[in-house]
């Protein structure tokens, strides 16, 4: 399994003011001054790899005794986790989380229900057991590098799908609270297929489920940092329906922590979504966690004509987004350096 995935930015607004249909209500309070109580904020972020579980000894290992490495994220799939219906499997987890701790590292887990490219690794019951209605919804994908390939989400929007991810949630936290130190939820772009979906996916009861996801993390782990990759809502831009606002505002009220899978220092469309609201709530969320993951690196500089270097994600994700955590793919080029 690789981790290589295109970040689905939406490159067109989508219809929306569709009703509330969620159980969770948000605040859309404007956020004030920095500052809300938490720890201060390392003077540049702890670094992380990045690789899926099962790339955990062919990548992870060979780099993990870097000294500059803390720890690692692993990407673990709906169905690896929950291979037959209220069966789960965290061996793999426990194989890389004792390795870890043997090298007094650290260890992150995304809970991964969307896929950008086939198979889909949701449960096989999820799939075909008429109360799911499928289970998943068809997305297109593309970002900045181009389109990719068709791919798929769990349809959390359903209240039966939503519940089978909480319950696996639940699971989650009776086992490793207080072990892991974060465990994060992929993020929220996606581009639900709507001529080929068949799950009844609207945009406002896809951001209601995120929201409630969210929430319901934050409640059963309370050792273990909870966090939400963030970085678009579909159907939105700008924040012209209040999405991202409420998102920020909401993680700030229940102790969720923001991240988001790339970090492209001033990119347009980033800048017009999720990274200003990062700048401005600088200090009031408890961990923000930013990856820097494959695409990133094919990316070009405008102001020098090259990749962005180490130093420019580094100095961004952390000066700018005030991350406390950058997880680096583990095909960075600088991790294939001596370390410093």
């Amino acid at each position: 399994m690789t981790t290589r995935r295109l970040s689905a930015v939406l490159g067109v607004l989508l219809t929306a003011a569709l009703a509330h249909t969620g159980p969770v209500s948000v605040a859309a309070a404007a956020p004030t001054g920095p500052g809300s109580g938490h720890a201060p904020r390392p003077a540049a972020p702890a670094q992380y790899l990045y690789s899926s579980i099962g790339d955990f000894d062919s990548e992870v290992k060979p780099l993990v005794d870097r000294p500059d490495i803390a720890g690692v994220q692993v990407v673990v799939p709906w169905k690896a986790l929950e291979p037959q219906k209220d069966q789960y499997d965290f061996s793999a987890i426990e194989e890389a989380l004792t390795y870890l701790q043997a090298r007094h590292k650290k260890l992150f887990v995304q809970v991964q229900d969307r896929f950008f490219s086939a198979p889909t690794r949701l449960p096989n019951y999820l799939l075909t057991e008429p109360e799911y209605a499928g289970g998943a919804a068809p997305t297109t994908n593309e970002n900045g590098l181009g389109p990719g390939e068709p791919g798929a989400v769990a349809a959390q929007w359903n209240p039966e799908v939503r519940r089978r991810f909480q319950g696996l949630l639940k699971a989650l936290a009776d086992r490793f609270d207080g072990r892991l130190t974060g465990v994060n939820l992929p993020e929220t772009a996606t581009q639900v297929d709507l001529d080929e979906d068949r799950s009844g996916y609207t945009d406002e009861s896809y951001f209601r489920a995120e929201l409630d996801n969210m929430a319901f993390g934050a409640k059963v782990f309370k050792r273990t940092q909870f966090i939400q990759y963030v970085n678009f809502w579909p159907g939105e831009w700008n924040n012209d329906h209040g999405y991202m606002e409420k998102t920020f505002e909401f993680a700030k009220a229940h102790g969720v922590g923001l991240g988001g899978p790339d970090v492209l220092p001033n990119r347009q469309a980033q800048m017009e979504n999720s990274y200003p609201f990062f700048e401005r709530y600088r200090g009031q969320l408890p961990m923000v966690a930013m990856a820097v993951q494959e695409p990133d690196f094919e990316y070009i500089n405008p102001s020098t004509g090259k990749p962005y270097t180490k130093e420019e994600f580094v100095d961004f994700g952390g000066r700018r987004l005030g991350a406390d955590v950058l997880f680096w793919a583990t095909g960075a080029p600088w991790l294939h350096q001596p370390a410093s």
